[in-house]
């Protein structure tokens, strides 16, 4: 006989473990430990299997989430994560970098009155799939006979994975065309190891090309090939960008081109992609900053600044305009940094970067803000206030105030449609002005989540399945292609 309502809303949220801030803050092993069996059947129970299933609607993707769950408290731990990968095809990646806060677990039943008593749908969701991949238990999907059409995805990051992961389980042939030397977009270049070791996102790709994915790296399109090159020379029937929106953002204030101010992307790219991290076992140059100044307050901004302290920074300060109620970052990650004694410098903005004779960053000056009316995001709009000034001192600056869309492939394909900032404008089915040519994710919405880039390439996904069904039923003849 299962538990009673009231036998599992007795059940308190388990904790998952974590490694001590004075411990992990000088090291870039994952933070938290993941839960054991034991802690993930009874985390399981808890979930009160509503009948409104409103966890699911909250999910991007539509993980059946009570049916994993169920499946957990039954100890049926391969069977949950099977389960999950008729939706997921990056469950293990997900459970670790997902704002479950604000997606499932922010519509869980249980979570209504207190957030932190929802189900810890992300760590059952996490666990399953680190079982099944360390017990060497991942089952190959079979795949169905090919279809005759071929689809390029373009990027291979968490959109352009979803894409290719749904076509090719229909019948497909995928290629994607990924500009670095490793897969995984964001996931390997832009978030570090101590949250999301690689390992992880290379066991996702290699189950991908498992199942006849093909992959082709250090191909920057746009200039190895055109889109019209994919189509008319290549002969791909459609085309998917999902090569988000990495280019940097920088403030246009004195002193920004001085040495020692990066963008965030590069610190990262450098620190993960490149793995400064492990020098000199991997060669990768890498300024370390001792007094380390972070300009922003997302998840980007974060990242860079508990990187730098387990780099060598003595001191590291986040610098945000707007309060702490307000900033976009995840919760746990603030929790971290703030445990990690990372410094806030809350509602306030650089007004001048200060540099020495020659040419190195010394120190900043900012001005204090106040909170106003709403803006258009319907936060309140942080205004400077009048001569209120101040100055401190730093050796880097780590600039994370967003980042915009890459030009390369819209300026050699000019019969896209962008909007006034540079993105990609498509119906919601990622449909683009082109004929079979297709887009999600950054690109498209500019910076947002993983799993939203997800839900988007499943969406075009869908939409590339059905254009292309349509057209192979009806009379043969000019495609776009």
């Amino acid at each position: 006989m299962g538990l009673t309502a009231k036998e599992r809303m007795a059940i308190e949220r388990n904790r998952m473990g974590e490694q001590p801030p004075d411990l992990r803050n000088r090291n870039f092993e994952e933070v938290p430990y993941g839960y054991t069996p034991e802690e993930a059947v009874n985390e399981a129970k808890r979930c009160l299997n509503c009948k409104k299933r409103t966890c699911v609607s909250g999910c991007p993707v539509e993980v059946p989430i009570p049916e994993f769950i169920a499946l957990i408290a039954e100890e049926k731990f391969v069977e949950a994560a099977r389960v999950i990968k008729t939706k997921n095809v990056l469950p293990a990646v997900c459970g670790r970098v997902c704002p479950q806060e604000t997606q499932c677990e922010g519509q869980c039943i249980r979570g209504k009155k207190d957030n932190t008593q929802a189900v810890a749908i992300g760590n059952l969701e996490r666990f399953v799939a680190d079982y099944e991949r360390e017990n060497n238990l991942i089952e190959l999907s079979e795949v169905p006979k090919k279809n005759g059409f071929k689809v390029a995805v373009i990027g291979s990051g968490p959109s352009g994975l979803t894409v290719a992961g749904d076509l090719i389980k229909l019948g497909y042939e995928v290629t994607i065309y990924e500009a670095f030397h490793r897969g995984g977009g964001v996931l390997v270049y832009g978030i570090p190891e101590f949250r999301l070791p690689k390992r992880i996102v290379e066991s996702e790709i290699k189950a991908l090309e498992n199942l006849g994915v093909t992959i082709h790296y250090n191909s920057v399109i746009g200039r190895l090939y055109k889109i019209d090159e994919l189509f008319k020379g290549l002969g791909f029937d459609a085309v998917y960008i999902g090569v988000g929106a990495g280019l940097p953002i920088f403030l246009d204030i004195p002193g920004m081109n001085l040495n020692g101010v990066f963008s965030a992307n590069e610190y990262l790219t450098r620190s993960n992609l490149m793995k400064s991290y492990l020098f000199p076992k991997y060669q990768t140059p890498m300024i370390i900053g001792k007094k380390v100044a972070v300009l922003g307050g997302g998840n980007v901004a974060m990242d860079s600044a508990r990187t730098a302290i387990r780099l060598g920074a003595e001191k590291t300060t986040i610098v945000y305009r707007r309060s702490m109620e307000q900033m976009p970052a995840r919760a746990a990650e603030v929790h971290h940094a703030k445990e990690e004694k990372i410094e806030f410098r809350l509602l306030s903005n650089p007004v001048e970067i200060y540099g020495n004779k020659d040419g190195w960053v010394t120190g900043m000056k900012c001005q204090n803000y106040q909170l106003g009316e709403p803006d258009e995001s319907g936060r309140q709009r942080p205004v400077p206030v009048e001569d209120s000034f101040f100055e401190f001192d730093c050796d880097q600056v780590l600039v994370s105030i967003g980042g915009q869309a890459n030009p390369l492939i819209t300026k050699t394909t000019p019969d896209i449609k962008i909007n006034k900032w540079g993105y990609i404008v498509t119906d919601d089915w990622g449909r683009t002005s082109r004929q079979f040519v297709y887009s999600g994710g950054d690109i498209v919405t500019g910076a947002a989540t993983v799993i939203s880039a997800m839900g988007a390439g499943r969406r075009a996904a869908k939409a590339i399945h059905e254009d292309l069904m349509k057209e192979s039923n009806e009379t043969t003849g000019d495609n776009g292609k």
